[in-house]
């Protein structure tokens, strides 16, 4: 039997802080950039510095289901690849995916809108 590990407080420690950063975002970019900054941060805490992602080791993809990608050679990494497999860390990514996710496709609809504050 395999011990399953949750990752959910962390998770809650870092949710406020994300949702501010989410809302303030500017631009779509603005939106996939933070997502992956929490992403590496959520992955800094839960391994206690073990693991450490590089910007483009995960993305956030509004097309897919999870709107999210991992890059293949760090699914192959030992650290990352147990943790991934045994625990509610897919899941936790996939929430703060579709909180991303949400705010990115507001900002596309109202891309107009979003282009005049940059300008001003």
């Amino acid at each position: 039997m395999t011990i399953q590990l949750s990752f959910t407080k962390v998770e809650n420690e870092l949710l406020p802080d994300y949702r501010k950063k989410i809302g303030a975002a500017e631009s779509t970019e603005d939106v996939k950039k933070f997502f992956v900054y929490t992403i590496q941060e959520l992955l800094l805490r839960l391994s206690e510095g073990k693991i450490r992602l590089a910007y483009d080791d995960i993305s956030l993809v509004p097309e897919l289901s999870p709107a999210f990608a991992v890059r293949g050679s760090l699914l192959e990494t030992p650290d990352f690849s147990a943790v991934w497999q045994n625990s509610d860390l897919p899941s936790v990514v996939g929430r703060f995916a579709e909180t991303a996710v949400n705010h990115f496709r507001h900002l596309e609809k109202n891309r107009q809108k979003t282009e005049a504050k940059i300008r001003m």
